[in-house]
């Protein structure tokens, strides 16, 4: 291991593996080789600042000791039990995460990641309710399995289509390009619109039709929206009154991502099952769950829970989430977070006032995101929706040759470092991708 060169680890990965999401004669690969912190290297030895967390995951940062060593010790005791086992790390993380979580959600579930977790958490709630449809929203991402992406709302759903029956939409709370309102600066989210417009849905579809709704706390991939007071509060409402789930997924926005251990923290929300993975184990090693009100979870005393994966309640990975939760407590990570949120909202603002190309800025704690547009005025997008254009593609080209690594989608980017990071860190970051932002300035000007 390790003597293969960056050009033949790439040669061989894309003459024999298939990459996700992406026409495979498009893909061009960073042949990662090592990491630490918030900092990744590839095998040439460049390195980058991991402005994106992988994919929104390590929130605690790299190649963390701590983690690493409870993953070893894990291992020289249990590597496996099949999920009708009982074991110490499946005692303690049962405990720990009902100890930790909001309100009631004191059963849970494990799954493999964040899709299977949304997949489990829909069966559960059609199984309860004995209701069919669900209700999800059209900026969503709830996972690539087939359930899940049928929930999701964005275009990765198409080629799955047409999935799962019983799936109704309602739009997202975007400010920046409201449904109601046409959106823009004087746009404070429509929240009574946006409740009047489910509430009518409701009626239309039948609430005691509808088992759960279904909706990320942050909307993550699809432009960072954070909810305004009330929306979320408006919703549980109107969920207690027709007998209708709340599940919130939380695969991204939580531990600590926002500045609060759980996203909903912020708006005193308590949604009846919760979905989480990634920062729950860091992805030092795969793990989702579905955390759940312990009145719902009653039901399956004497009914038969129709779930299972020959993965539940891995013990390795259970144990990788024991240790990455003493990290978060140890290095007050999340207060981190909550520390440096007002910062980094700072340092984007002053971007967006020197660049000409930046039509928004959106963040909560260190979960932010970067709109880019040719037209403040028209707002139109500097790539369209679902696609691309040359001034990104370019802005991405830059970041990466600055030692950037973050996400670039359509015509947005993301800056969501691991929760480890400093100030000085994060300002230097920043500073380099202001350089990098007179690639798309360049473009609107011409």
């Amino acid at each position: 291991m390790g003597s293969m060169s960056a050009e033949e680890i790439v040669r061989l990965s894309k003459q024999y593996t298939l990459f996700e999401w992406s026409a495979q004669s498009a893909v061009n690969p960073i042949p990662m080789s090592k990491a630490e912190g918030i900092f990744f290297w590839d095998a040439n030895g460049k390195r980058y600042f991991d402005f994106n967390s992988q994919l929104m995951c390590t929130n605690i940062g790299h190649q963390d000791k701590r983690v690493i060593q409870a993953i070893k010790d894990q291992a020289d005791t249990l590597c496996y039990a099949n999920p009708y086992m009982a074991t110490e790390p499946r005692a303690r993380l049962g405990q720990r995460l009902a100890e930790m979580a909001p309100g009631d959600l004191k059963k849970v579930f494990f799954t493999n990641g964040g899709a299977d977790a949304n997949e489990n958490a829909i069966k559960i709630a059609k199984m309860v309710s004995k209701r069919s449809k669900v209700i999800a929203r059209f900026r969503s991402y709830h996972g690539g399995t087939s359930g899940a992406a049928t929930l999701t709302g964005d275009p990765r759903r198409w080629a799955a289509e047409p999935g799962i029956p019983g799936v109704i939409r309602i739009p997202d709370p975007y400010a920046y390009r409201c449904t109601f309102c046409g959106g823009g600066p004087t746009c404070t989210g429509c929240v009574d619109k946006h409740l009047r417009y489910l509430e009518d849905v409701i009626m239309y579809e039948g609430g005691h039709n509808i088992a759960a709704i279904i909706m990320e706390t942050v909307t993550g991939t699809n432009g960072i929206l954070v909810p305004p007071d009330g929306y979320l509060q408006g919703i549980r409402k109107l969920c207690d009154q027709h007998g209708i789930f709340m599940i919130l997924d939380e695969v991204m926005a939580g531990f600590g991502r926002t500045g609060k251990m759980f996203a909903c923290e912020h708006w005193g929300v308590v949604p009846d099952m919760m979905t989480v993975a990634k920062g729950l184990t860091s992805a030092y090693l795969p793990l989702g769950a579905v955390l759940i009100k312990e009145k719902i979870a009653k039901h399956f005393d004497d009914n038969v829970l129709y779930a299972g994966l020959t993965y539940n309640s891995h013990p390795m990975g259970l144990a990788a989430a024991l240790a990455c939760l003493d990290v978060y407590r140890e290095d007050k990570l999340v207060e981190n977070a909550a520390k440096l949120g007002p910062v980094l909202a700072r340092e984007l603002n002053k971007l967006k006032e020197k660049h000409v190309s930046i039509g928004d800025v959106r963040s909560i704690g260190l979960f932010s995101i970067i709109e880019l547009v040719k037209d403040r005025k028209t707002r139109e997008g500097l790539a369209p929706f679902n696609g691309h254009s040359q001034p990104m593609n370019d802005l991405r080209k830059a970041l990466l040759d600055s030692g950037i690594y973050t996400f670039v989608r359509w015509n947005n980017f993301f800056v969501n470092p691991p929760l480890c990071i400093t100030e000085a860190q994060l300002l230097e970051g920043l500073a380099i991708v202001d350089k990098c932002l007179e690639v798309t300035d360049k473009a609107v000007k011409a």
